[in-house]
């Protein structure tokens, strides 16, 4: 898959295909954002906090899709995933999100 196909909606695709192998959801919001409304199921793994979780996030051996509220921790949590050898996905706004699920 493409930059362009990427961009063009093939997103809502690879969210498919991380659901269908189990994907967990974890949502970089803080605990009091996380508190106020979340994805059924979704674990809260504050950004500030996700390097020190990334043997816990390893352990549970299943692809991410990360989410916050508009798209930009997330994005940087897909990254600093990815970079620790976790397979990822930047899910974007966890309301969005939750309506392609």
């Amino acid at each position: 898959m493409g930059l362009l196909d990427f961009l063009t909606g093939n997103k809502s695709d690879k969210i498919k295909d991380f659901q269908s192998r189990k994907a967990i959801i974890i949502d970089v919001r803080t605990k009091s954002e996380f508190s106020q409304g979340a994805i059924p199921g979704s674990k809260n793994i504050p950004l500030q906090v996700l390097n020190s979780k990334i043997n816990e996030i390893k352990k549970l051996n299943r692809p991410v899709i990360a989410c916050c509220a508009s798209g930009m921790r997330s994005a940087s949590a897909t990254s600093v995933l990815k970079n620790n050898g976790i397979e990822a996905i930047n899910g974007g706004g966890w309301s969005s999100l939750s309506n392609k699920l």
